[in-house]
């Protein structure tokens, strides 16, 4: 587990953590996953004190088990678990932790065993009358051992021999330290001797006081020990429930450690899912200060990252490991869960280190070899593998090594590899359960993107990382004409293709913003649609009405005889088809082409008209709609301009800078405009001379990197580039 931890980065993270746990434990959770995640949800929506630290009581409940005695510090440890839990009972928990906590009963005995005690572990004075009397004999006693010290010090018979006035405390004794000769003075007995060659006595008068205060003492400890016996029964009668709450502690310290860290780091939780998937979102590695967030889909069985140079493949492979070690442990990390699927693995290995050192006669190819000869046994098991091809010529590993990936394929292994060559990422994308990821390069800035392509291989950058690095450019092409054209040409076909899928991919989500955009606009349509068909059935419903009525008026003339009376029907039907008041679809306002306009919630401009409609144009989409249900509108306001700030970039930059003999305001001004030449020049590994000396250059040039928010990190430097007289520094 720690040389794993070790490997992902993961060691200080873990240490951080175990800092919150009330006493020491490993991080294993055991039990239900998916019920312990639901308690951490929970509890993180709680505000809780944490538990007190707490000693590791096996071996006191093993003593009590055999029906021994406990010191009073030792039932002090289980008072502060038994309290925790009574503290815990009284939040307003929900769901699942409150079910488990009401399962948990403290019996009366056990509560007047929690309240003997104060909070400092001390046995309370009121729970015995004879405590009480003999704390405060105690008391006077001490009161009058400190006054026999100051009256002796005060004495001038004794003044002339006291080497200083304090009481010294020796071997458990309180003394005067005195010279040679203090027998004419006092009265004492020697219990040791200075360095200087002085005497530490104690007064026989102050022997006899610290005599009767230890008879004092003795009582006390007395009643401690009858109070630690009845104590110590009383937990014998309880010890299932004593075994069962030491657990129950241990369980929720581990929800509080986990829930802490959470809060403190702004983390989430992720449950682990029953695949082998993995779908990471916003994801940064716990390693990392101010660290750039990755999303990755890792949904088949290989995951082969290509690349550039420090490009961050190592750290990208790195973080999946870790993600899935975190969810495992459901420990919390930075990421994006309701977005983020990670699967269930038994066990993690990771091959990255150089293997090769002294001590084992072992070459780097032969320790990668032996590594994978173990992993053919092994089952649902995460795998990762940095440079795969290191130690050997790398076209007999591509031939190797894909041999050896198929059959890890065929044991259903879940492996990520990181690579610079393109042969065995070619080899092994002919298989279906292989899916690649380039690491990306800036080529206008000359500097990797530390992004992800999926589904390429990508370009190693060699020779624009040297140019970078200020190797200068004859030797580069140089170096390009060793490689050879057809080589060449292939890494520059690579790159091309590299360029094409980022233009096709940036198409296609031009393309996705405009089908939500017609969404949307298709959606207001079909509401406004219905909403026109609703009135237009309202309307005609109420017409139709309106026409009965009249229509039934004008029937009841027909059977009417008075003349009068038929002639009043009439014309109340009149009345009711002349207050009939029929739809019109006339057009109150004049379009043109140009104008703005607004159907609904769709703004737009009229870029066409015919008779009866007109041919808008909104958000890069053309809809044709009635000028009758048209209204004229403002422009929509075009977004603002971004300032941009053009920098030019330096020339010849040197990779490191000198500051010997400057004084520090100098050298750090100099150093300011160095590292900002730096950061615009795109190097990313700078080297800072200022020398030993008396100090003083040395300490205010690291106080300024300590200070400045674009150094990740300083160390000292190599020492064949300087030792403790330069520091390299990252930026």
């Amino acid at each position: 587990m720690n040389e794993l931890l070790i490997k992902l980065d993961l060691k200080d993270y873990i240490a951080e953590f175990k800092t919150l746990f009330a006493r020491e434990k490993e991080i294993f959770l055991e039990g239900d996953t998916h019920l312990h995640f639901k308690r951490l949800r929970e509890l993180s929506e709680v505000e809780f004190n944490p538990p007190l630290s707490v000693k590791v009581l096996d071996y006191a409940l093993t003593h009590l088990s055999k029906q021994g005695i406990l010191h009073l510090d030792e039932l002090f440890e289980f008072v502060k678990i038994l309290r925790y839990f009574s503290y815990l009972k009284s939040l307003k928990f929900e769901g699942s932790l409150k079910a488990w906590l009401d399962k948990i009963e403290l019996l009366p005995q056990l509560l007047a065993f929690i309240n003997a005690f104060d909070e400092k572990g001390v046995l309370k004075e009121s729970l015995d009358e004879r405590l009480l009397n003999l704390n405060e004999a105690i008391k006077i006693k001490k009161e009058h051992i400190s006054l026999e010290f100051k009256k002796l010090t005060h004495t001038k018979a004794l003044n002339p021999y006291l080497i200083d006035t304090q009481i010294h405390f020796i071997s458990g004794f309180e003394a005067l330290l005195v010279r040679g000769g203090f027998n004419h003075a006092l009265r004492a007995k020697i219990i040791g001797r200075s360095s200087g060659g002085g005497f530490y006595v104690v007064p026989f008068g102050v022997e006899k006081l610290q005599s009767e205060l230890d008879d004092l003492e003795e009582k006390k400890e007395e009643i401690y020990y009858e109070y630690a016996k009845n104590f110590s029964a009383l937990l014998h009668k309880n010890l299932l429930f004593l075994k069962f709450i030491n657990q129950a502690f241990d369980l929720f310290d581990h929800y509080s450690a986990r829930v802490l860290l959470a809060k403190k780091k702004d983390y989430e939780f992720m449950l682990c899912e029953n695949s082998s998937n993995i779908i990471l979102k916003n994801f940064a590695h716990p390693a990392l200060k101010n660290p750039k967030s990755i999303s990755v889909e890792f949904n088949k069985q290989v995951l082969i990252i290509t690349g550039v140079n420090a490009g961050g493949k190592s750290m990208l492979l790195k973080s999946i490991l870790s993600a899935a070690f975190l969810a495992k442990y459901l420990l919390p990390m930075r990421i994006k869960a309701d977005e983020s699927k990670i699967g269930s693995f038994k066990d993690f290995e990771a091959i990255i280190e150089d293997p090769q050192n002294a001590k084992n006669d072992i070459s780097t190819f032969a320790g990668r070899i032996l590594a994978f000869s173990k992993l053919f046994t092994k089952k649902n098991l995460l795998l990762a593998v940095d440079e795969i091809e290191l130690g050997t010529d790398f076209e007999e590993a591509a031939c190797l090594y894909s041999a050896l990936i198929e059959k890890l394929i065929e044991n259903k292994l879940k492996i990520i590899i990181t690579t610079h060559h393109k042969r065995l990422a070619m080899l092994l994308s002919k298989n279906s359960e292989v899916e690649l990821l380039a690491a990306l390069y800036d080529e206008a800035l000359a500097r990797p993107k530390f992004e992800f392509l999926k589904g390429t291989i990508g370009k190693s950058y060699a020779f624009e990382t040297a140019l970078r690095y200020q190797i200068p450019p004859n030797l580069v092409a140089k170096a390009r004409q060793n490689y050879g054209e057809e080589k060449q040409g292939l890494e520059d076909l690579v790159g091309k293709n590299i360029n094409l899928e980022l233009e096709l991919r940036e198409k296609l989500l031009n393309v996705s913003e405009k089908e939500k955009k017609a969404d949307i606009i298709l959606q207001s349509l079909k509401e406004q649609k219905e909403r026109n068909e609703n009135e237009f059935r309202a309307r005609y419903n109420a017409l139709s009405l309106e026409f009965h009525k009249a229509i039934e008026e004008a029937k009841k003339t027909i059977k009417l005889h008075d003349t009068k009376e038929k002639q009043r029907s009439l014309n109340k039907a009149n009345e009711l088809k002349k207050a009939i008041i029929l739809p019109t679809s006339t057009q109150k306002e004049e379009f043109c082409v140009g104008d703005f306009v607004k159907y609904e919630k769709i703004k737009g401009v009229i870029v066409g008209i015919s008779k009866n409609d007109a041919l808008i144009e909104s958000e890069g989409l053309k809809l044709r709609i009635g000028l009758n249900l048209l209204r004229k509108s403002t422009p929509t306001p075009k977004p603002k301009t971004k300032t941009q700030i053009s920098l030019s970039k330096p020339t010849n930059l040197a990779l490191s800078l000198d500051l010997h003999g400057l004084r520090s305001d100098e050298a750090l001004e100099r150093l300011d405009k160095f590292i900002s030449d730096a950061l615009i020049a795109g190097l990313d590994e700078v080297l800072v001379y200022h020398g030993i000396g008396t100090g003083k250059l040395a300490f205010a040039v690291r106080e300024f990197l300590k200070s400045h928010k674009s150094v990740k990190d300083f160390k000292d430097a190599p020492i064949n580039q300087g030792g403790f007289g330069a520091k390299l520094v990252r930026l």
